[in-house]
């Protein structure tokens, strides 16, 4: 099965852009980032903590299946609704260093929408290593159980 979600990393460099369109309106998919109870379900965490605004930050936690927490977090840098989050990410406890993330949000029609993520991190080597992980699904499986979750709520 083809995954929807397009990771595209160009050889030598320290970045890489997400893409995935979504048969949901922009605002529905915005929804996604910005409330805690519907990142609780599409992420499978818990948020600890939201505070969408500029100079605002985040705080997750998720549990693995041997009851180990783990927690990432991050920096809100720009907060404009329907339109762009820019932030910074950050694994607890990994040898990844913190990735700065632009989020960008396009309406294509009036019941679809599109999600572009510029990712950079601190190396060429450590997005490497992250797409050595299997990262790709991941994100795919994440983006799916927002199609799902949200398309209940159309």
């Amino acid at each position: 099965m083809e995954q929807k979600t397009k990771i595209h990393a160009e050889d030598g460099k320290q970045e890489l852009t997400i893409t995935r369109e979504f048969d949901l309106p922009l605002e529905l998919l915005f929804k996604a980032y910005e409330e805690p109870e519907l990142i609780e379900q599409w992420m499978g965490t818990k948020v600890l903590k939201l505070e969408n605004k500029k100079h605002g930050s985040y705080q997750f936690e998720t549990t693995d299946p041997k009851g180990n927490k783990h927690g990432f977090n991050g920096t809100i840098h720009e907060f404009s609704p329907n339109q762009k989050i820019t932030r910074t990410f950050e694994m607890e406890h990994t040898p990844f260093a913190v990735q700065l993330e632009f989020l960008e949000f396009e309406q294509l029609t009036e019941d679809t929408s599109k999600l572009t993520m510029h990712v950079v991190y601190k190396s060429v080597a450590m997005r490497d290593q992250m797409l050595k992980l299997p990262f790709a699904q991941g994100i795919n499986m994440a983006h799916n159980r927002i199609q799902d979750i949200l398309r209940k709520l159309k």
